[in-house]
């Protein structure tokens, strides 16, 4: 008897512990999508990658500006000197001489570029372009991010309202099925009838686990966008069918583009750099003049035999210039190679804003069309709902069979279901045109 108790604590445990770890396992929240942008920019990875991708510029940036500095050099050593060895140069005539053995060398040098025919100065603009470079592709991703959350968000949604949908139809194909099993008992239905209607309820249940992983796919993929922990369920909060979008509007959409689309900015950036590339490399052409100031400070005096135990200090300032020769030969190549690639990136500018206008074009397009769509979806299901109310009626007078009744039922479903749907469909849409203007959406 004891035995029997223990097992069943054992199982009544096992029992609760599974019901505990399901319910952490289902952790559900409910999140706005303004909520859902702001977790995507404050956590995503790729955002990370390139906030540090801006980082690295600036910190480049302020390394490039220390080519305009002076160059300072401060040198010291001390040296062991062994004895001189003199001979004549056919190594006759061997003497030594002692010396001092301790020898010192102390130099400070100092120079400042002042012409360098323009490249300092254009290294340091082409990296201030490279970083507003980076923080464009920064912009360029962030905007990427929000339109893919959005995406995951409004499918989870749509999937939801599936769900119920199917749940609806599984509940009524059920009572059908006994219904009509009833009528089977009492001779007035075929068995043919009950096995057509388990089909479909078997169908309809396949569909149900379809939902269900797809739902648990998407999310997975959200929770990892907004770095949240995998056991969040993510609940779209239905306040997003109540959006405004009558501020979207055809017009000025191309001129909205070109101010904040960050993929043409980046296009004309590119073109700055190719010509910033091409001074550079003219630059060679000319030679390096730079102010110059030493002092040096060096004992003993080796120049003399015997050797000088004493120290001597000179300095000096002047002006030094300094010229590749190659560069007669070489550079002629490189502003050529400059050339093509400032052509290049002129023609991607251009490439890029044709892009720009299919890409807006197309985008209004479809969202002028979820419009359309979305009032035809709300006029079928009017008519849904009134065919629902005539065979309720009908069925309630028993004129009308229950499978006329179930199937208006699961009409009037099904249009609900499409209305909704539509109306997601016309805020990704709208979504995805701000995306293609460069629009900045965080609510």
């Amino acid at each position: 008897m004891n035995k029997k108790k223990t097992r069943s604590s054992i199982v009544v445990l096992c029992a609760l512990l599974l019901a505990m770890q399901s319910l952490v396992a289902q952790t559900e929240k409910t999140f706005t999508l303004s909520e859902v942008f702001e977790l995507a920019i404050a956590n995503s990875k790729q955002l990370k990658l390139a906030r540090t991708g801006v980082e690295t510029a600036r910190t480049a940036t302020k390394f490039i500006k220390t080519t305009s500095l002076p160059s300072l050099d401060v040198s010291f050593s001390a040296s062991y000197l062994g004895n001189v060895v003199l001979m004549d140069r056919d190594f006759s005539n061997v003497q030594h001489f002692e010396m001092p053995h301790l020898g010192n060398n102390f130099s400070l040098e100092a120079s400042q570029v002042i012409f360098a025919g323009g490249a300092i100065t254009t290294n340091i603009e082409k990296s201030k372009l490279e970083e507003q470079m980076a923080q464009l592709n920064y912009d360029r991703n962030e905007l990427d991010i929000c339109f893919l959350v959005t995406g995951y968000y409004l499918d989870l949604y749509k999937l939801r309202n599936q769900r119920e949908v199917f749940l609806k139809n599984i509940e009524q194909t059920e009572m059908l099925i006994q219904q009509i099993k009833s009528k089977e008992l009492q001779g007035m239905a075929l068995g043919s009838d009950v096995t057509r209607h388990e089909l479909m309820l078997q169908n309809l249940k396949l569909g149900l686990i379809e939902i269900d992983n797809n739902s648990k796919i998407i999310n997975n993929q959200l929770v990892a966008t907004l770095g949240l922990p995998v056991e969040v369920k993510i609940i779209p909060d239905s306040s997003v069918l109540d959006m405004d979008l009558s501020s979207a509007n055809k017009e000025n959409l191309l001129k909205a583009a070109t101010e904040n689309l960050p993929e043409l900015k980046s296009a004309a950036l590119g073109k700055e750099i190719a010509a910033k590339e091409t001074r550079i490399a003219k630059a060679e052409y000319y030679p390096n003049i730079a102010l110059v100031a030493a002092n040096h400070f060096d004992g003993p005096i080796l120049i003399e035999v015997p050797t000088i135990n004493s120290n001597y200090n000179y300095w000096y300032v002047g002006v030094g210039v300094k010229y590749n020769l190659a560069s007669l030969y070489k550079t002629n190549r490189k502003v050529q190679l400059a050339n093509k690639k400032q052509l290049i990136a002129e023609d991607q500018e251009a490439l890029t804003l044709e892009h720009a206008q299919v890409a807006v074009h197309s985008a209004y397009i479809k969202f002028m069309e979820s419009f359309d769509k979305l009032k035809v979806y709300e006029t079928s299901n009017r008519l849904a709902d009134e065919n629902y109310r005539i065979i309720n009626n009908r069925y309630l007078s028993e004129l009308v069979l229950i499978t006329e009744m179930l199937d208006a039922s699961n009409t009037k479903l099904n249009a609900e279901l499409q209305v909704v749907n539509a109306r997601l469909n016309v805020i990704y849409n709208y979504y995805k045109l701000q995306r293609e203007i460069g629009n900045r959406i965080r609510k």
